[in-house]
């Protein structure tokens, strides 16, 4: 059986497009997981502390055949491999991969709150999520649409996909 998971992507340092197009390359080779969709990236400024550049984000659709908590292990995997330093609360990163949505499970333990505590108040996932979904409906009856349009600005600024592509 596999499941759709929405996985949320954030990068602020060491070229972070490209941080995010390698991630999203690596997430497409995971074990028993397609890549069905991506939405494209935006800017905005950083949660929390504001001594820090701008962040790229983006986030993308995948089909699973893992649990929640084995795709949550793939994820850091992939966030190591990118040199993720976990230094400061809501710092600078190389590479932050969430899971956002999984299926239609609400999951709650010490190592995995889906969906993501924090989704209703980012616009700079909301939207990517609403650009690959825009009729998604949370467990508990939210959708992503109406949850934007209440949503924070952070001011949010969709890039230009990279040239050659």
């Amino acid at each position: 059986m596999t499941t759709q998971a929405y996985v949320g992507l954030g990068s602020n340092l060491e070229q972070p497009a490209n941080q995010l197009a390698r991630a999203i390359t690596a997430l497409a080779a995971l074990p028993d997981t397609t890549l069905l969709a991506q939405s494209p990236f935006y800017a905005s400024r950083p949660v929390g502390p504001q001594d820090q550049p701008d962040f790229v984000n983006g986030a993308v659709l995948l089909a699973t055949g893992l649990s929640a908590l084995q795709l949550l292990d793939q994820l850091q995997a992939i966030e190591q491999a990118h040199g993720r330093e976990r230094l400061r609360h809501w710092g600078p990163r190389t590479l932050d991969l969430d899971l956002l949505v999984f299926g239609d499970q609400a999951i709650q333990n010490d190592r995995l709150t889906v969906p993501h505590a924090e989704l209703a108040n980012r616009d700079f996932v909301l939207q990517p999520l609403l650009d690959l979904a825009p009729e998604l409906t949370l467990p508990d009856g939210r959708t992503i649409r109406e949850l934007r349009q209440h949503c924070p600005d952070n001011r949010l600024r969709k890039l230009e996909p990279p040239q050659g592509r």
